[in-house]
């Protein structure tokens, strides 16, 4: 019986955080640093939910590290994400490699 009132109030809140915004905020945002803001709000919560999972996924924090600064600098640079994704996995493979190796 837990399971189902567990359900009902996850998607009561769910339903809750869609509508309130919806309903409270009717007019259009002409205010640029809000607007400019919010924009802003699904990139950093993935980035502070995805950052700690790059360092702690593999057995050294150094290596986390490697594919974090390949990936930025690939990033930087324009290239296309499988680019990205592949260079940081071989730099953390080889990091990885090294660390052990000393």
């Amino acid at each position: 019986m837990s399971l189902y009132v567990y359900i009902l109030v996850m998607a009561v809140t769910t339903y809750l955080i869609r509508m309130l915004p919806l309903t409270l905020f009717q007019k259009e945002i002409k205010s640029r640093f809000l607007r400019s803001f919010l924009a802003y709000v699904p990139c950093a919560c993935l980035a502070a939910m995805t950052f700690p999972a790059i360092l702690y996924a593999t057995d050294s924090v150094l290596s986390g590290l490697a594919g974090l600064a390949v990936a930025i600098l690939l990033a930087f640079w324009g290239k296309s994400l499988v680019t990205v994704a592949a260079c940081s996995c071989a730099a953390v493979f080889v990091s990885e490699q090294l660390i052990t190796l000393l």
